[in-house]
Protein backbone atom coordinates (compact mmCIF):
# COMPACT_ATOMS: atom_id res chain seq x y z
CA UNK A 1 0.00 0.00 0.00
CA UNK A 2 1.59 3.54 -0.82
CA UNK A 3 1.68 6.48 1.11
CA UNK A 4 -1.06 8.14 -0.67
CA UNK A 5 -3.40 4.90 0.12
CA UNK A 6 -2.83 5.47 3.50
CA UNK A 7 -3.70 9.07 3.99
CA UNK A 8 -7.05 9.76 4.83
CA UNK A 9 -9.66 10.52 2.22
CA UNK A 10 -12.02 13.39 2.51
CA UNK A 11 -13.72 15.00 -0.23
CA UNK A 12 -13.69 18.56 0.62
CA UNK A 13 -16.52 21.06 1.19
CA UNK A 14 -19.01 17.97 1.13
CA UNK A 15 -21.37 17.07 4.65
CA UNK A 16 -21.58 13.32 4.98
CA UNK A 17 -20.73 10.35 7.39
CA UNK A 18 -17.38 9.07 6.43
CA UNK A 19 -18.01 5.11 8.06
CA UNK A 20 -20.62 2.67 9.24
CA UNK A 21 -18.68 2.66 12.73
CA UNK A 22 -20.51 -0.02 14.45
CA UNK A 23 -23.86 -2.05 14.59
CA UNK A 24 -25.50 -3.57 17.28
CA UNK A 25 -28.17 -6.28 17.86
CA UNK A 26 -29.72 -8.09 20.40
CA UNK A 27 -29.75 -12.07 20.99
CA UNK A 28 -31.35 -14.31 23.78
CA UNK A 29 -28.19 -15.84 23.70
CA UNK A 30 -24.92 -14.39 23.40
CA UNK A 31 -22.97 -17.89 24.13
CA UNK A 32 -24.36 -19.06 20.94
CA UNK A 33 -23.81 -15.77 19.20
CA UNK A 34 -20.04 -15.95 20.83
CA UNK A 35 -19.65 -19.54 19.16
CA UNK A 36 -21.52 -18.49 15.76
CA UNK A 37 -19.48 -15.30 14.99
CA UNK A 38 -15.80 -16.85 16.61
CA UNK A 39 -16.14 -19.91 14.20
CA UNK A 40 -17.20 -17.48 11.55
CA UNK A 41 -13.20 -15.78 12.01
CA UNK A 42 -13.95 -13.23 14.12
CA UNK A 43 -12.75 -11.66 17.62
CA UNK A 44 -15.17 -11.92 19.90
CA UNK A 45 -15.00 -9.60 22.74
CA UNK A 46 -16.71 -9.70 26.48
CA UNK A 47 -17.34 -6.09 27.16
CA UNK A 48 -19.62 -5.93 30.68
CA UNK A 49 -22.47 -7.61 29.70
CA UNK A 50 -22.06 -7.44 25.92
CA UNK A 51 -20.25 -9.05 23.45
CA UNK A 52 -18.24 -7.02 21.14
CA UNK A 53 -17.26 -7.90 17.18
CA UNK A 54 -13.50 -7.28 15.90
CA UNK A 55 -11.70 -8.68 13.01
CA UNK A 56 -7.96 -10.21 14.15
CA UNK A 57 -5.13 -7.62 13.86
CA UNK A 58 -7.79 -4.27 13.70
CA UNK A 59 -8.21 -2.24 16.46
CA UNK A 60 -11.89 -1.02 15.57
CA UNK A 61 -14.91 -2.59 17.10
CA UNK A 62 -17.35 -3.73 14.41
CA UNK A 63 -20.18 -4.69 16.27
CA UNK A 64 -21.92 -4.89 19.41
CA UNK A 65 -24.51 -8.21 20.41
CA UNK A 66 -26.50 -7.36 23.55
CA UNK A 67 -28.54 -9.81 25.65
CA UNK A 68 -32.28 -9.74 24.68
CA UNK A 69 -35.89 -11.47 24.68
CA UNK A 70 -35.60 -11.85 20.57
CA UNK A 71 -33.22 -11.33 17.91
CA UNK A 72 -33.58 -7.32 17.02
CA UNK A 73 -31.40 -4.35 15.42
CA UNK A 74 -31.10 -2.53 18.19
CA UNK A 75 -29.06 0.20 16.21
CA UNK A 76 -26.60 1.93 13.60
CA UNK A 77 -23.37 4.13 14.69
CA UNK A 78 -21.76 6.64 11.90
CA UNK A 79 -18.82 8.03 12.03
CA UNK A 80 -17.59 11.57 11.00
CA UNK A 81 -14.76 13.93 10.99
CA UNK A 82 -14.72 15.96 14.31
CA UNK A 83 -15.46 19.24 12.27
CA UNK A 84 -18.74 17.68 11.07
CA UNK A 85 -20.54 17.12 13.89
CA UNK A 86 -21.77 20.79 14.74
CA UNK A 87 -22.86 21.14 11.19
CA UNK A 88 -24.74 17.60 11.27
CA UNK A 89 -26.50 19.27 14.51
CA UNK A 90 -27.41 22.10 12.12
CA UNK A 91 -28.86 20.15 9.54
CA UNK A 92 -31.02 18.19 11.22
CA UNK A 93 -32.32 21.52 13.13
CA UNK A 94 -33.11 22.92 9.89
CA UNK A 95 -35.16 19.90 8.86
CA UNK A 96 -36.95 19.55 11.67
CA UNK A 97 -35.43 15.96 12.86
CA UNK A 98 -35.69 15.91 16.59
CA UNK A 99 -32.36 14.24 18.37
CA UNK A 100 -33.20 11.68 20.45
CA UNK A 101 -31.56 10.13 23.65
CA UNK A 102 -28.75 7.56 23.42
CA UNK A 103 -29.84 3.83 23.16
CA UNK A 104 -30.38 2.18 26.72
CA UNK A 105 -27.74 1.33 28.03
CA UNK A 106 -24.62 2.67 25.85
CA UNK A 107 -22.37 5.58 26.63
CA UNK A 108 -22.16 8.31 23.92
CA UNK A 109 -20.80 11.56 23.31
CA UNK A 110 -22.87 11.73 19.76
CA UNK A 111 -25.52 13.12 18.80
CA UNK A 112 -28.67 10.42 18.14
CA UNK A 113 -32.09 10.69 15.71
CA UNK A 114 -33.97 7.82 14.35
CA UNK A 115 -34.62 6.94 10.80
CA UNK A 116 -37.72 6.62 9.31
CA UNK A 117 -38.75 3.18 10.43
CA UNK A 118 -37.72 4.40 13.95
CA UNK A 119 -34.17 2.46 14.56
CA UNK A 120 -31.72 5.06 15.80
CA UNK A 121 -28.62 5.98 14.57
CA UNK A 122 -25.80 7.74 16.44
CA UNK A 123 -23.78 10.01 14.66
CA UNK A 124 -20.31 10.23 16.53
CA UNK A 125 -16.81 11.75 15.91
CA UNK A 126 -14.42 8.62 15.45
CA UNK A 127 -11.63 7.35 13.20
CA UNK A 128 -12.58 7.10 9.38
CA UNK A 129 -12.68 3.38 9.58
CA UNK A 130 -14.21 2.40 5.78
CA UNK A 131 -11.48 1.75 3.30
CA UNK A 132 -9.44 4.58 1.53
CA UNK A 133 -8.48 2.41 -1.03
CA UNK A 134 -9.57 -0.72 -2.70
CA UNK A 135 -8.79 -3.74 -0.81
CA UNK A 136 -5.86 -5.92 -1.92
CA UNK A 137 -7.12 -9.38 -3.70
CA UNK A 138 -5.03 -12.15 -4.73
CA UNK A 139 -5.84 -14.28 -7.81
CA UNK A 140 -3.07 -16.41 -8.11
CA UNK A 141 -1.86 -18.98 -5.22
CA UNK A 142 1.17 -19.86 -6.50
CA UNK A 143 3.91 -19.44 -10.00
CA UNK A 144 4.37 -21.93 -12.21
CA UNK A 145 6.03 -25.17 -11.33
CA UNK A 146 4.70 -24.76 -7.46
CA UNK A 147 2.15 -26.62 -5.77
CA UNK A 148 -0.80 -25.13 -4.36
CA UNK A 149 -2.54 -28.56 -3.26
CA UNK A 150 -3.59 -28.27 0.73
CA UNK A 151 -5.08 -30.89 2.69
CA UNK A 152 -8.14 -30.68 4.39
CA UNK A 153 -6.30 -31.29 7.45
CA UNK A 154 -4.36 -28.48 7.50
CA UNK A 155 -7.00 -25.79 5.64
CA UNK A 156 -5.61 -22.63 7.35
CA UNK A 157 -8.89 -20.59 9.83
CA UNK A 158 -10.53 -17.25 7.76
CA UNK A 159 -10.06 -14.55 9.39
CA UNK A 160 -11.79 -11.41 7.65
CA UNK A 161 -10.02 -8.12 7.71
CA UNK A 162 -13.16 -5.73 7.95
CA UNK A 163 -16.17 -5.23 8.21
CA UNK A 164 -17.27 -4.23 4.23
CA UNK A 165 -21.13 -3.29 4.90
CA UNK A 166 -24.57 -3.66 6.26
CA UNK A 167 -27.94 -4.82 5.01
CA UNK A 168 -31.18 -3.72 6.83
CA UNK A 169 -34.57 -4.31 5.95
CA UNK A 170 -36.77 -1.42 5.04
CA UNK A 171 -40.66 -0.71 5.05
CA UNK A 172 -39.95 1.98 2.04
CA UNK A 173 -36.87 1.85 -0.09
CA UNK A 174 -37.07 4.97 -1.61
CA UNK A 175 -37.85 7.09 1.13
CA UNK A 176 -35.05 6.24 3.04
CA UNK A 177 -32.75 6.56 0.05
CA UNK A 178 -33.91 10.26 0.25
CA UNK A 179 -33.27 9.90 3.97
CA UNK A 180 -29.66 8.76 4.05
CA UNK A 181 -28.59 10.65 0.82
CA UNK A 182 -29.96 13.83 2.44
CA UNK A 183 -29.71 13.75 5.87
CA UNK A 184 -26.58 11.67 6.34
CA UNK A 185 -24.74 12.60 3.51
CA UNK A 186 -24.63 9.10 1.79
CA UNK A 187 -25.27 8.60 -1.92
CA UNK A 188 -27.19 6.30 -4.13
CA UNK A 189 -24.94 3.70 -5.70
CA UNK A 190 -27.12 1.40 -7.23
CA UNK A 191 -30.91 -0.04 -6.80
CA UNK A 192 -33.66 -1.83 -8.50
CA UNK A 193 -36.59 -0.11 -7.80
CA UNK A 194 -38.28 0.45 -4.30
CA UNK A 195 -37.08 -3.43 -3.90
CA UNK A 196 -33.30 -2.85 -2.94
CA UNK A 197 -30.60 -0.12 -3.01
CA UNK A 198 -27.00 0.50 -1.88
CA UNK A 199 -25.85 3.69 -0.85
CA UNK A 200 -21.97 4.91 -0.28
CA UNK A 201 -19.58 7.40 1.63
CA UNK A 202 -18.84 10.07 -0.35
CA UNK A 203 -15.94 10.26 1.45
CA UNK A 204 -14.28 6.86 -0.25
CA UNK A 205 -15.94 3.69 0.53
CA UNK A 206 -16.83 0.21 -0.97
CA UNK A 207 -19.36 0.34 -3.59
CA UNK A 208 -22.00 -0.21 -0.88
CA UNK A 209 -21.12 1.08 3.11
CA UNK A 210 -24.86 -0.14 3.69
CA UNK A 211 -27.68 -1.48 1.48
CA UNK A 212 -31.86 -1.60 1.80
CA UNK A 213 -34.40 -4.38 0.83
CA UNK A 214 -37.90 -4.11 1.20
CA UNK A 215 -40.07 -5.16 4.11
CA UNK A 216 -42.75 -5.30 6.24
CA UNK A 217 -40.81 -3.65 9.21
CA UNK A 218 -37.17 -3.02 9.94
CA UNK A 219 -34.38 -5.42 10.86
CA UNK A 220 -31.16 -6.54 10.24
CA UNK A 221 -30.54 -9.02 7.21
CA UNK A 222 -26.48 -9.38 6.67
CA UNK A 223 -23.18 -7.98 8.28
CA UNK A 224 -20.75 -8.61 5.64
CA UNK A 225 -17.17 -9.18 5.80
CA UNK A 226 -13.99 -8.50 3.73
CA UNK A 227 -11.38 -11.38 2.68
CA UNK A 228 -8.63 -11.32 0.23
CA UNK A 229 -9.22 -14.16 -2.09
CA UNK A 230 -11.88 -16.59 -3.06
CA UNK A 231 -10.17 -19.56 -1.52
CA UNK A 232 -10.65 -17.90 1.75
CA UNK A 233 -14.46 -17.31 0.93
CA UNK A 234 -14.80 -21.15 0.17
CA UNK A 235 -13.04 -21.93 3.30
CA UNK A 236 -15.21 -19.97 5.60
CA UNK A 237 -18.00 -21.92 4.06
CA UNK A 238 -16.19 -24.87 4.45
CA UNK A 239 -15.49 -24.26 8.25
CA UNK A 240 -19.17 -22.82 8.90
CA UNK A 241 -20.73 -26.10 7.42
CA UNK A 242 -18.40 -28.65 9.00
CA UNK A 243 -19.52 -26.53 12.63
CA UNK A 244 -23.71 -26.61 11.82
CA UNK A 245 -24.30 -23.73 9.82
CA UNK A 246 -25.15 -25.04 6.41
CA UNK A 247 -27.34 -23.11 5.56
CA UNK A 248 -26.86 -20.21 3.41
CA UNK A 249 -26.33 -18.64 -0.11
CA UNK A 250 -22.61 -19.06 -2.41
CA UNK A 251 -20.55 -19.34 -4.07
CA UNK A 252 -21.25 -16.71 -6.19
CA UNK A 253 -20.64 -13.12 -7.53
CA UNK A 254 -23.09 -10.31 -7.29
CA UNK A 255 -23.85 -8.09 -10.02
CA UNK A 256 -23.87 -4.79 -8.42
CA UNK A 257 -20.54 -4.22 -6.65
CA UNK A 258 -19.26 -7.48 -8.22
CA UNK A 259 -18.08 -9.02 -5.15
CA UNK A 260 -17.60 -12.58 -4.35
CA UNK A 261 -19.99 -13.86 -1.77
CA UNK A 262 -21.18 -16.60 0.34
CA UNK A 263 -23.52 -16.00 3.19
CA UNK A 264 -23.98 -18.00 6.21
CA UNK A 265 -27.51 -18.02 7.98
CA UNK A 266 -27.23 -17.26 11.85
CA UNK A 267 -29.09 -19.07 14.48
CA UNK A 268 -31.67 -16.28 14.08
CA UNK A 269 -32.36 -16.40 10.18
CA UNK A 270 -30.14 -13.58 9.33
CA UNK A 271 -26.77 -13.98 7.58
CA UNK A 272 -23.23 -12.90 7.69
CA UNK A 273 -21.42 -12.47 4.55
CA UNK A 274 -17.76 -13.43 3.04
CA UNK A 275 -17.00 -11.13 0.71
CA UNK A 276 -14.04 -10.03 -1.43
CA UNK A 277 -13.04 -7.55 -4.66
CA UNK A 278 -15.86 -5.00 -4.08
CA UNK A 279 -15.83 -2.37 -6.04
CA UNK A 280 -14.68 0.47 -4.57
CA UNK A 281 -15.99 4.48 -4.88
CA UNK A 282 -13.18 7.16 -4.53
CA UNK A 283 -13.93 10.81 -3.15
CA UNK A 284 -13.08 11.87 -6.83
CA UNK A 285 -15.72 9.81 -8.41
CA UNK A 286 -19.06 10.40 -9.06
CA UNK A 287 -20.57 7.34 -9.16
CA UNK A 288 -23.13 6.55 -12.17
CA UNK A 289 -26.07 5.50 -10.18
CA UNK A 290 -28.53 3.36 -11.92
CA UNK A 291 -32.03 1.57 -11.72
CA UNK A 292 -31.20 -2.42 -12.43
CA UNK A 293 -33.55 -5.02 -13.37
CA UNK A 294 -33.80 -7.44 -9.89
CA UNK A 295 -33.77 -10.21 -12.33
CA UNK A 296 -30.68 -9.06 -14.01
CA UNK A 297 -28.76 -7.86 -11.39
CA UNK A 298 -29.04 -9.97 -8.21
CA UNK A 299 -25.84 -12.13 -8.86
CA UNK A 300 -23.76 -12.86 -11.98
CA UNK A 301 -23.52 -16.27 -11.34
CA UNK A 302 -23.83 -19.33 -8.37
CA UNK A 303 -26.16 -21.21 -7.26
CA UNK A 304 -30.16 -20.32 -6.41
CA UNK A 305 -31.29 -17.70 -4.11
CA UNK A 306 -32.66 -19.36 -1.13
CA UNK A 307 -36.48 -19.02 -1.54
CA UNK A 308 -36.25 -17.23 2.45
CA UNK A 309 -33.08 -15.65 1.36
CA UNK A 310 -34.83 -11.96 1.56
CA UNK A 311 -37.19 -12.87 5.04
CA UNK A 312 -37.83 -10.57 7.67
CA UNK A 313 -37.51 -13.13 10.64
CA UNK A 314 -37.14 -10.48 12.86
CA UNK A 315 -39.95 -8.19 11.96
CA UNK A 316 -42.41 -11.57 12.10
CA UNK A 317 -41.19 -12.19 15.68
CA UNK A 318 -41.26 -8.37 16.54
Amino acid sequence: MTVEQKQVSRRPDVLGVHSLDHFAFSVPDLEEARFFYTEFGLEVREAGDTLELYTYGHPHRWGVIRQGPRKKLQYLSFGVFEDDLPRFRDRFAERGIPLVDAAAGVESNGIWIKNPDGVPLEIRVAEKSSPDAKSQFNVTSVGPGECAAISRSKAPRVHPRRLSHFLMFSTDVLRDIDFYRDVLGLRLSDHSGGIVAFLHGVHGSDHHLIALAKSDAPGMHHSSWDVGTIQEVGLGAAHMEGKGFARGWGLGRHVLGANYFHYVRDPWGSYAEYSCDIDYIPPTTDWPAADHDPADSLYLWGPPVPEDFIRNYEGENA
